[in-house]
């Protein structure tokens, strides 16, 4: 349902009083958006990921307990890192890999950001152990 005409003029009035205010946090919000959020989560779920790894390896022939600890930290950031990939959806890794300019013309669009790069890969291998694509 959309907003009536004086609906309309007390959001603009909102938004323009929040520019005035706190532009950065104005622009901030302008920007950011759900996807972005919940992939910078997924980034460091994954970096937790590797340090509770690195704790396991390193403490687990010292003490059984740190061991677990360990455990329990990369435990937790799966759960972490499946969360907000969930929050995310397929919608949201899209956004997520795209390039930041909407000026890019498709083609550069598929060269650049994560999503590029895992295309990139992909050839390089397939070139590289002759594998045809079925």
């Amino acid at each position: 349902m959309p907003l009536s005409d004086h609906e309309q003029r007390i959001l603009a009035e909102l938004e323009e009083s929040l520019v005035r205010q706190d532009p950065e946090f104005a622009e901030r919000v302008r920007t950011e958006s759900v996807y972005r959020h919940a992939g910078r989560y997924c980034k460091w779920a994954a970096v937790t990921f590797i340090i509770g790894v690195v704790i396991l390896v390193a403490f687990y022939s010292k003490s059984t307990v740190a061991g677990f600890m360990g455990v329990v930290i990369m435990f937790a950031s799966a759960v972490w890192f499946e969360r907000n990939l969930r929050r995310m959806g397929r919608a949201g890794w899209h956004d997520l890999t795209r390039p930041r300019d909407g000026e890019q013309s498709r083609a550069a669009a598929a060269s650049s950001g994560l999503e590029g790069a895992v295309t990139e890969a992909r050839d390089w291998f397939r070139t590289r152990f002759h594998r045809r694509e079925s």
